[in-house]
């Protein structure tokens, strides 16, 4: 399946989860088996060259594509979470969304100094979340080699926030 046939499989809602948020639910991708499918293998191609020690993926969509990306590459899977939610020792980050500020953790003992971390998640919007996500990995002495995304949402410029030459995106909005 290409990104167009793949972008088609995803449902966009306006005005969720408020007024002026242009949402694109996924969940009509995922029910669709080859879809699916595809979709993680496309995401594992560049993933695969990056060589991760580790597959971070961020809460709650990250977690659909990030483990079984972690499970075909052999890899353990970190999850990274929203605040109150892991019951060890964490680090935290405040970050901004494009409709608000949360907090994000990270198990303390999660990742090790050195570690290869490709960080995944379903939509590259703002990018204020996955940059809390590569301040916790750096906080713990991991270093992020490569960012994941199902797609992108170029116009709201998130790609800016992050580092150059390593996020992938496989379907353009």
């Amino acid at each position: 399946m290409n990104p167009e046939q793949l972008a088609s499989k995803v449902r966009t809602i306006p005005d969720f989860p408020k007024p002026g948020i242009i949402f694109r639910d996924i969940t009509t991708l995922l029910q669709d088996a080859e879809a699916f499918n595809a979709a993680i293998e496309a995401m594992l191609v560049p993933i695969r060259a990056q060589k991760p020690d580790v597959i971070v993926g961020i809460e709650s969509r990250g977690f659909i594509f990030g483990a079984p990306i972690a499970h075909a590459l052999g890899l353990g899977f970190v999850p990274v979470r929203k605040l109150g939610k892991l019951p060890g020792e964490t680090i935290t980050v405040e970050y901004e969304l494009e409709y608000g500020k949360n907090v994000l953790e990270l198990h303390r003992d999660a990742l090790t100094p050195g570690q290869r971390v490709v960080i995944v998640d379903d939509v590259l919007a703002t990018g204020g979340t996955v940059a809390g996500t590569i301040r916790l990995v750096e906080q713990l002495g991991a270093t992020v080699v490569g960012i994941s995304f199902l797609a992108e949402l170029p116009a709201l410029g998130g790609r800016s926030r992050l580092p150059e030459g390593i996020v992938s995106a496989i379907i353009p909005f």
